[in-house]
């Protein structure tokens, strides 16, 4: 399974990866806005949103290409490592 994972905090790009494999789960991490987002999304499977770190513009640019692309969005607030522990489990992984 691969994940996309939209704003987040940089320090913690290393944990979200740790944690992501103990998942068995591919995590693809995007900090900042990127152009063409959807041609990005095209091979994941899910995309997880942390909304207190990330612009309206890349939320609303992530959200356009997961909706184009069929791809179910899960959205946080909060970007710590348990709140993204809890996004997989609501995928279904243990």
């Amino acid at each position: 399974m691969c994940i996309a994972l939209i704003g987040g905090m940089a320090r913690l790009e290393r944990h979200y990866q740790s944690e992501a494999k103990k998942f068995g789960i591919k995590l693809r991490i995007f900090n900042t806005e990127q152009a063409n987002m959807a041609g990005k999304f095209a091979k994941v499977d899910a995309v997880v949103i942390f909304t207190n770190k990330v612009s309206h513009q890349a939320r609303n640019q992530a959200m356009s290409a997961a909706q184009k692309n069929g791809i179910p969005v899960l959205m946080h607030h909060s970007c710590g490592l348990c709140t993204l522990r809890d996004c997989f489990n609501c995928l279904g992984k243990p």
